[in-house]
């Protein structure tokens, strides 16, 4: 009898452990929709048609701040920093050296340091 009821609370954590991970996806989804409409309401409107994406310091196609597409991608495959809400991957406030990396892009690019990002 114990043996089940071991086997009965292991199932019930694995399954509040499924539920949450697909409710964090889902979430997920909506945090670049919500992140512009908070920006536009506060009178800062981000065209994401530039090839950089001065707010967040990565390049625009793959900012999963912006981009609710490129947040879920980077979900299924494991690339997400839950504590920040963002990509490990562009994850600075985890992974400083990261932002200096993003920047040397910039600078190959356009020969002068990017914009700070925001936060």
């Amino acid at each position: 009898m114990t043996m089940l009821r071991k086997l009965g609370a292991v199932v019930g954590l694995l399954f509040v452990a499924s539920a949450i991970g697909c409710g964090a996806a889902v979430s997920t989804a909506t945090v670049a929709a919500d992140h512009a409409e908070a920006k536009a309401k506060a009178g800062h409107v981000h065209t994401h048609d530039s090839w950089w994406c001065d707010e967040h310091g990565v390049p625009e196609e793959m900012c999963g701040q912006c981009s609710a597409k490129v947040a879920a991608d980077c979900q299924k495959k494991g690339d997400w920093c839950a504590q920040h809400d963002r990509p490990d991957s562009q994850c600075f406030l985890c992974h400083p050296e990261l932002e200096a990396r993003f920047a040397a892009r910039y600078e190959a690019k356009y020969g002068k340091k990017p914009p700070q990002p925001e936060g």
